[in-house]
């Protein structure tokens, strides 16, 4: 569990692991995907399960305190899971976009068939029932998705653009955090296979929350 950890939070080299506690790289290695992958099979379904009502009762709630009643978060808050996987393993950064990655993605899939988690809102007067994603121009023009004002003119779509972006750099600064915490999803990984590097990011991902849960937990005590 050492070598794996470390290996995750600073991206260690395996053969730094034989060095530091006197086992052998490969075994290192092998510590490092059963780990993760014990972390995937037991706590996937607590940490990394879809959001249920409450979930998305909060999600609605930090939306409609930035000003976007019925937002979700970010599309790309998902297109990153996508895009760290595809570079890691298939290219430079760089080479793909959040676009032509994200279309792989059964979450885009969701999206393209206009399907949402429902919800009631009420915006100037016109009631919604489906929430929404905040995204960049690249992405097609569906209604589940609200998108950038391009070269926005007057102080009122100057002001969405603002608000919009903030909102947008809250979840570019949470994958920051999560990188900053596991070294590992921020460099290539060309070595290992596809599904090695699923694994390792879910990981990752389900340790994140762990560690976002205890800390709200010690702010509430």
């Amino acid at each position: 569990m050492t070598a794996s950890l470390r290996m995750l939070a600073y991206r260690v080299a395996a053969d730094f692991i034989d060095e530091y506690l006197r086992i052998r790289d490969s075994t290192a290695m092998k510590s490092l995907y059963y780990f993760v992958k014990a972390v995937v099979e037991i706590y996937f379904d607590q940490y990394l399960r879809s959001p249920n009502n409450n979930d998305i009762a909060k999600l609605l709630a930090v939306g409609k305190s930035c000003g976007f009643p019925g937002m979700l978060g970010s599309i790309d808050s998902i297109a990153s899971y996508d895009l760290w996987i595809w570079h890691a393993f298939f290219g430079l950064h760089g080479s793909h976009n959040d676009i032509n990655v994200l279309e792989k993605s059964t979450v885009f899939t969701e999206l393209a068939q206009g399907r949402a988690p429902p919800i009631n809102y009420t915006i100037s007067g016109n009631e919604y029932t489906m929430g929404y994603y905040l995204a960049d121009g690249i992405y097609p023009p569906w209604a589940t998705f609200v998108k950038t004002i391009p070269c926005p003119q007057g102080n009122k779509k100057k002001h969405f653009t603002m608000a919009q972006e903030a909102c947008k750099k809250d979840v570019e600064r949470a994958f920051g955090v999560l990188q900053a915490r596991f070294a590992i999803v921020r460099g290539s990984a060309r070595s290992w296979n596809l599904e090695s590097i699923k694994v390792v990011m879910k990981a990752c991902i389900i340790l994140h929350n762990m560690i976002i849960e205890d800390e709200r937990d010690d702010n509430e005590a």
